[in-house]
């Protein structure tokens, strides 16, 4: 039986929003279908892809409701889910239902609800406040894109639908409206950052003499974490800029500030672990030295200190900004951003994209090092013509090493331990094919058609390295959103695998 239907959280939102900004009324109602298919969507894809258990098989079933194809989705139970067929690397809004046992949903928390899975209830109404958090981004849009000597975070406050692929794309649960008004980055808001003095603090790295009172290291703390999480007596800090990951804020003119701040943003509960602040300056340096060996068009930020005060929910992470690597004329723009400029509609522009990243990636990978080069922690910088000239990294908390493929290069296995380092192949290419072509070039290229189109341009330029054919041949690892968020007891990533978008051996 169906459980019991959510709480409304459009309507909440629409109360809260006449008392708060009621300009904004009109353009929230006008947003919500949209929102709606976008979620939908995103939804429909983890039920087409994804090894969810209640799932007994897909087939494709003609064109049942039109739009040129459709699939069928048989639940063990014996019901059956009707859509469109899905394309796995679209970022359009195609999905506006989908039927179960002939009965259509728009909504896609509703459609959770009528599935009744286990863990299905937190899931739905999350997903009806991604819906109601990605009307009021997309009613609060600013007008035009960024002009040509903006900073990153500007561009990074113009990206208003949040990940591509998550159905919890938009999910604040625990914000209210005012709050996503003060604080998310689409909203473009200054933010107050706190600082917490701490006397026995674990710092690695050059923590900043403007972040300390004597021997007491402050630690930046968000007003979020400081009004819901923290106890503890919060000085007054400075403006920060938020970024797209809503928690890291970027300085007026300075650095960038990653906070603690313990929410569930589409996933997961974000900390800054013991584990992340002990090993900080380590992996710094080490990709610091590797990045020069490699001798390519990359730049990964150098993290200048770390602190934590021995909790989860009082650390934070102060690295360079992206923009020290962009020369005058240039522009640094995050990877989630390019679809705004309109560059990667031109087909000999996205097929040199593709060329550079996948270049960079696979060489890294080859010596022994896999990024998750997805659209927030990768950014490209841009000449005065728009042509991607070199990339930038930034966020080394959950890259791989793989000490056995280093040592076969000679190069030194840094000091590390814990879940950073794998020689497993498996996982190793897990991170970096299913963040960079599942994740940023998936979404960049909007459509599997102008990937594949990408890919045959530039396979026979790559790098010959052990890890192409599995990239160009097999079919690709993502990460599997949507079972992660439906199995709470099951720690880490989980993962599913998308068609081959080149479907042949590999090109020679």
């Amino acid at each position: 039986m169906p459980r019991p239907s959510t709480p409304d959280t459009e309507a909440a939102f629409a109360e809260e929003l006449s008392d708060v900004r009621p300009d904004l009324s009109a353009p929230y109602a006008a947003a919500l279908p949209g929102a709606r298919a976008a979620v939908l969507t995103r939804l429909w894809r983890a039920l087409a892809y994804e090894p969810l258990p209640w799932i007994a098989d897909r087939s494709d079933d003609g064109d049942r409701h039109g739009g040129g194809g459709g699939l069928t989705v048989r639940l063990r139970d014996g019901r059956r889910l009707h859509g469109p067929r899905p394309d796995p690397y679209a970022t359009d809004e195609y999905v506006t239902e989908v039927w179960l046992d002939g009965r259509p949903y728009e909504r896609p928390e509703r459609l959770v609800d009528a599935l009744g899975v286990p863990h299905g209830a937190s899931f739905s109404a999350e997903l009806g406040n991604s819906v109601a958090s990605l009307a009021l981004s997309r009613a609060d849009r600013a007008p035009g894109v960024p002009g040509p000597d903006a900073a990153s975070w500007e561009w990074e406050q113009r990206i208003v639908d949040g990940h591509p692929y998550h159905p919890n794309c938009r999910s604040r649960p625990g914000f209210s409206v005012a709050e996503q008004f003060a604080y998310a980055p689409e909203h473009r808001p200054s933010v107050e950052l706190g600082l917490v003095a701490a006397d026995d603090a674990l710092v690695t790295g050059e923590w900043p003499k403007w972040l300390r009172d004597g021997e007491r290291v402050l630690i930046p703390v968000h007003p979020w974490q400081t009004t819901h999480v923290l106890g503890a007596e919060v000085q007054e800090g400075f403006p920060a800029r938020p970024l797209m990951s809503l928690r890291t804020l970027a300085v007026p003119g300075g650095p960038h500030v990653k906070t603690a701040l313990s929410a569930r943003l589409t996933s997961s509960v974000r900390d800054i672990s013991v584990y992340s602040v002990r090993t900080a300056d380590t992996v710094s340096a080490f990709m610091e030295g590797l990045t020069a060996r490699l001798d390519a068009p990359l730049h990964v930020t150098r993290t200048v200190g770390a602190a934590s005060a021995g909790v989860a929910d009082l650390a934070a992470v102060v690295r360079e900004s992206p923009d020290e690597y962009a020369g005058e004329g240039e522009s640094c723009v995050p990877v989630a951003a390019l679809p705004l400029t309109r560059l990667p509609e031109k087909p000999a522009w996205l097929a040199e994209f593709t060329r550079l990243v996948l270049d960079v990636g696979l060489r890294l990978l080859e010596l022994g090092v896999a990024l998750e080069a997805h659209g927030q922690n990768l950014l490209v910088v841009l000449d005065g013509a728009g042509d991607p000239v070199r990339l930038v990294y930034r966020d080394l908390a959950d890259i791989r090493v793989g000490p056995a493929r280093l040592a076969r290069h000679g190069v030194p296995v840094p000091g590390l331990s814990g879940r950073i380092v794998t020689d497993d192949e498996t996982a190793l290419r897990r991170k970096l094919f299913g963040s960079l072509v599942g994740g940023a070039l998936g979404a960049t290229a909007g459509s599997t058609a102008a990937l594949r189109d990408a890919l045959e341009t530039v396979a026979p330029d790559l790098p010959r390295t052990t890890d192409l054919p599995a990239l160009l041949s097999e079919p690709l690892p993502t990460k599997a959103l949507t079972l992660m968020r439906l199995s709470p007891g099951t720690p880490g990533d989980q993962w599913t695998l998308l068609p081959q978008p080149l479907g042949g051996p590999v090109p020679s």
